[in-house]
């Protein structure tokens, strides 16, 4: 729901994607498998046989068509979303990069639309997230959200330990609006400011 994908494009042999991801139901997701793996592959679940004794089990059918109509939803609004919303983390961005010691980690263009990840030099993350109260930011990938060590794409990206523990992630959606991108520019603000000024 982010970028345009072809699976076919990609030359992978399998594709996961998690409905969620693209406003659908949460606890459904699909999984593409090339035609060439499909022949060689083992069933791992067992039983009825369904979906060719690939995997067996009753589906889920209103969540896939859910799924299946919130990815039409997305793929159609694909554009003027990146537009709206890429505004919106563009706004975010600039205006948090005019605190002192904040930096942008990663390129500033090639990137998904909608997050955006800044380093706040010398303030512990989980202690801005704590500050910010209703305002939800990550300090690594969701599916690690309570590791206390820095990520690992941030160390590989060259950030040392002490950057990579003061950096939070960004992630706007389709609900986003202009007044809550201004709340957290400003509440971000004086979080940072309370941090740094009670060491």
């Amino acid at each position: 729901g982010k970028i345009p994908v072809n699976a076919h494009h990609l030359g992978v042999d399998f594709l996961a994607f998690s409905a969620h991801k693209f406003y659908g139901p949460k606890g459904v997701g699909g999984l593409y498998v090339s035609e060439e793996v499909k022949r060689t592959l083992a069933a791992q679940i067992h039983g009825g046989g369904q979906q060719h004794g690939l995997r067996s089990g009753t589906l889920n059918v209103p969540g896939i068509a859910g799924m299946s109509e919130a990815l039409k939803i997305a793929i159609k609004e694909m554009p003027s979303d990146a537009a709206r919303i890429g505004q919106l983390r563009d706004h975010l961005e600039q205006e948090l990069l005019r605190i002192e010691g904040t930096f942008l980690n990663g390129d500033p263009t090639e990137r998904l639309y909608n997050t955006t990840n800044l380093c706040f030099s010398g303030v512990n993350a989980e202690q801005m997230i704590m500050g910010l109260g209703r305002i939800s930011v990550s300090s690594g990938s969701a599916c690690s959200s309570v590791v206390t060590t820095p990520s690992h794409v941030l160390s590989a990206m060259g950030l040392s330990q002490p950057d990579g523990l003061s950096s939070l992630r960004f992630s706007l959606g389709r609900l986003t609006t202009a007044q809550e991108i201004d709340r957290a520019i400003a509440q971000v603000g004086q979080v940072v400011t309370k941090l740094r000024t009670s060491f």
